[in-house]
Order: C-alpha cells, then structure tokens, then sequence
C-alpha cells in the first residue's frame, strides 16, 4: 500500500507534503484507524464557494497575475481546489452593493443586467479554469419589494399570497436566461435562512408556507417549464431547526416528490446529529451544506477559522452530506463590501489598493476535503480508536482511498492507519489536519 500525505498547521497553515512512519511490531499499541472500502455510503458531489456580488467586485480588483492566482487556487482541478459546485444569489444579497432585483417593479422586464457587470465575467473565467461548467445552486434572500407584505427587501417581511405565482415564474425566468448566458444551473433553494428576520434582504417562511409554495407553485412551474430535472432544496438555515423542517416538508408526499432534499448553514448550535436525523428518516432524499462563514470581521490569518471549517466538513461528511459550498470567495481586508456592515471572513482577502490578496488558514483547510475529493467518490467507512481525531474517508473513482484527520487537541496523537493487512505509523501534530492518499493494495 503507498501512502501520501498532506498536512496543514496552526504552526504552518499552508499545506505541504508530510510522510508517514513505518509501522513497528507493535503498532497495535497505538489507537487505529482502520477503513473498510466495502462498507459504502453517499455519493459526494462536490466542493465550492459562493458568487456574490461582493466576492465579483473584489475579484475585479486583482491585476492580472493575482487574478491567474487566485483562479488556479480556487478552480483549477489539477492544481487547486477544483471548485465545481457554487452558490449564486438570485437578487441581491447582504454581500451587495445594495438591494437590487432582477425585476425591481410590476412593469419592469426582467433583467440580469447587474449580473453582467462582474459576476459573469468572473463565473466564465472560472469556469474556463475548470475546464467544464460549474453547477450553480441558485438562492434568493428576498423576493423584489412590491411582492412582499412588508413593501422592502430587507426585515423579512413574507412574500405576498397573490404573488406566490408569480414569484415562482421568477425562478422559472431566472434559470432559462442562466441556461441562454451558456450556464449550468444544478439546483435552487427556496429562500436563504427563512427563519431569519435580517436587517439585510430576507424573507419569512414558515414551514407550512414553504411546504405550500413548493407543491402548489414552485414545483410545478419549474415541470411545467421543462425544468423538472432542476433540484429543489429545502431549508437552506442553520442545522438546529434542520430536522423539524424536513419533517414538514420531506415528510409531505406532494411536496416531497418535488423536492430533491435539504440544505444548512452552520450559524448558531453546531447540531451535527440533526444532519443525520434527516437521512435517517428520508434516506432517498439529499442533504447539502450550503453555507458557512466566520461572523464578525474578516479574522486575517486565525488558525481557528480553519480549524472550525475542517470540523464541520468532517461531521457534515460523516452524517450523509452529499456537497459542501462555502460563503463568499473573495472580501476584502474589512470583511466586505456588505450594504449593512454585516461584515464577514472568507478563504481569501483582497487588498483592493494593492490589487493582491492572500490565501487564508481557511482556504488551505478547506483544500483537505477540495482538492483530494472529487466529485464522484464515495464515503467509505473509517473507524477510529481513539476519540482525540475527527476523521472521514472516501474512495475516489481512481480506485484510491482518501482519508481526512483533524487533531483540534493540544497533543500530538500517534496512530495507526489500517487498510486490509496494511499498517503505517502516524503522528498528527496538535491543531494540525493531515489528508492521507491510499493506493494500491
């Protein structure tokens, strides 16, 4: 068995090649952990970031040599991440300029002019970089303002009953005029966080009010437009209230048959278990991470980003997460452009004077899971003997396993990895994430 590794520190958070020890005699002194490629569970489909107007802007303002780098980092599949699998807002967003829809009045045609400004011309290059169409989860914060009950974008407020119809022919629009641009659209989420009354666009949903939109509007007007093979997503908030919502809607046979599963957010209780509450009881239906920042500022540098990152996509995994899609690419050095101040961290920071930006702990974290598992591998199982690791494996169409260890201790933990009658010695440094590649057998 040939064993590679990668590893990434709070000491040295780039990633860098690390090797392992070869197993002694008495391996068996040391906790393992064994993986069983027989043992199989969901089919991954992919990492990624989210295309807002802010991450575009920022993006714009790299010279030409930064603007290679950070595409090859982010895109490249050979070289980088191979990001395949991105978020983009439908209207604006709190990481706008402001608010803004693609049909601001009753008698305005619908339009996606802003999009054109910056967030398309980022999206092509991107997509040049990977070398196929990205498949883009389309998200609305807030339907425009005269179809809500509170008359604004921002504050919640609820989309009007009257304008449920028509609100659902605005997904309709928007997916076609993305398919006319030359863009794949894999999914759209229903509303981002509509448990959430934000000072920034958002809109209220309760649980029977989604469940309705989505089989007497939303549902059958993508079919009806010979979209169904679009996916729907419920949910799209936090993991706590995760369950409860998918019990509402999933566990509807008429919107359920619309519905292709869940996503969340990380905000709040991490609640991992609800992840899998909800696999357990609609096991045919899908469950995404679909969005998750650092709140407060733009934490440059803060080992503990990374660290947060590489645990939750550890325990997402685990409990049948399907994909797992970050915030905004890119922000600049204050943690914005956002119309509210509601500032934020991002796997890469932007000088906007110096036209450069630097990779953060979090990007290099996030490349664990990225670079090493394409879309396509399967998660196998791993059992460890030892509660001081988080880890998760997968096997890659190529044949070849990959499994992912974090050790968030103040210790250095020595282990053993074992894969049939293979053994090797392992030391994973305190605060540090190690990727190890298995091949051969």
């Amino acid at each position: 068995m040939s064993l590679t590794g990668f590893q990434t520190t709070a000491d040295d958070p780039l990633m860098h090649r690390c090797e392992p020890g070869e197993a002694p005699d008495g391996h068996e002194e040391h906790p393992g952990i064994r993986l069983n490629p027989a043992v199989r569970y969901q089919r991954y489909l992919g990492t990624g970031g989210a295309f807002t107007e802010a991450a575009a802007i920022n993006y714009s303002r790299l010279d030409e040599a930064e603007k290679a780098r950070f595409l090859e980092g982010y895109f490249s599949p050979d070289d980088g991440h191979g990001y395949s699998l991105c978020r983009l807002p439908m209207n604006s967003c709190d990481f706008s300029l402001g608010n803004w829809a693609c049909q601001p009045s009753p008698d305005a045609p619908f339009s996606l002019a802003r999009y054109r400004e910056h967030l398309f011309p980022m999206l092509r290059e991107a997509e040049a970089t990977l070398g196929r169409p990205i498949d883009l989860l389309v998200s609305p914060w807030s339907p425009p303002a005269w179809m809500k009950t509170s008359g604004e974008m921002n504050h919640g407020g609820r989309l009007r009953q009257e304008c449920r119809a028509q609100w659902a022919q605005s997904f309709v629009q928007f997916v076609q005029a993305l398919r006319e641009e030359g863009f794949s659209v894999w999914g759209v989420t229903v509303q981002n966080e509509p448990e959430a009354a934000q000072a920034w666009d958002s809109c209220l949903y309760s649980a029977t009010e989604e469940r309705d939109f989505i089989r007497q509007h939303l549902g059958p007007a993508l079919a009806e437009a010979g979209l169904g093979e679009v996916r729907i997503v419920c949910w799209d908030h936090n993991r706590d209230n995760l369950y409860e919502r998918a019990q509402t809607i999933l566990g509807d046979p008429e919107s359920a048959r619309f519905v292709w599963g869940a996503g969340y957010h990380w905000y709040m209780e991490e609640c991992f278990d609800n992840v899998q509450a909800v696999h357990d009881a609609f096991p045919d239906k899908g469950l995404l991470f679909t969005e998750g920042c650092q709140e407060g500022g733009p934490h440059s540098g803060e080992w503990a980003v990374a660290e947060r990152y590489a645990r939750s996509m550890i325990h997402d995994l685990r409990r049948w997460c399907q994909g797992w899609i970050d915030w905004n690419l890119a922000l600049d050095t204050s943690g914005g452009p956002n119309h509210v101040d509601n500032l934020c961290s991002a796997p890469a920071l932007v000088d906007p004077r110096q036209g450069r930006f630097e990779w953060q702990p979090s990007f290099h974290a996030l490349g664990h899971v990225a670079r090493f598992v394409p879309p396509g591998s399967v998660r196998i199982l791993s059992a460890a003997a030892t509660d001081r690791l988080d880890h998760v494996a997968f096997a890659r169409e190529d044949g070849t396993c990959v499994l992912v260890v974090l050790n968030a201790s103040e210790a250095a933990v020595d282990w053993s990895l074992r894969l049939g009658e293979a053994a090797h010695a392992v030391t994973t440094p305190p605060h540090a994430l190690q990727t190890w590649v298995l091949s051969g057998r």
